[in-house]
């Protein structure tokens, strides 16, 4: 199966572009994710404060460092970091140096 690419630009009004690589299609994950994908956020662009309702999202860092506020808590992540954004919760997340951010997310219904 060859993963569908999707440009999404100002991402959940976030600046610049991004790219999903879909690993599995919704039909695909019976009702229990509403995405698999491996994301890449370009530099200059970001994936904008969003809170997640009904579901919670977990982020696993590929490649490259991220600037990431977690419900308000800001850090910085790098390859093999995890995050979890529970329901009721919202992040945001950016590329922190000039490289492109690469992380796989998984966004799972309650």
């Amino acid at each position: 199966m060859q993963p569908r690419i999707e440009i999404v630009r100002r991402c959940e009004g976030g600046e610049g572009q991004v790219m999903f690589r879909h690993l599995l299609e919704k039909p695909d994950m019976h009702g229990k994710c509403n995405l698999y994908a491996e994301v890449t956020v370009y530099p200059g662009s970001s994936v904008g404060w969003h809170v997640h309702t009904g579901e919670s999202e977990t982020y696993y860092i590929l490649s490259g460092t991220a600037d990431y506020d977690d419900n308000g808590q800001k850090r910085r992540l790098s390859a093999g970091d995890v995050t979890h954004t529970k329901d009721g919760c919202g992040h945001s997340i950016r590329p922190a140096g000039n490289d492109a951010l690469v992380f796989i997310a998984m966004i799972l219904t309650s």
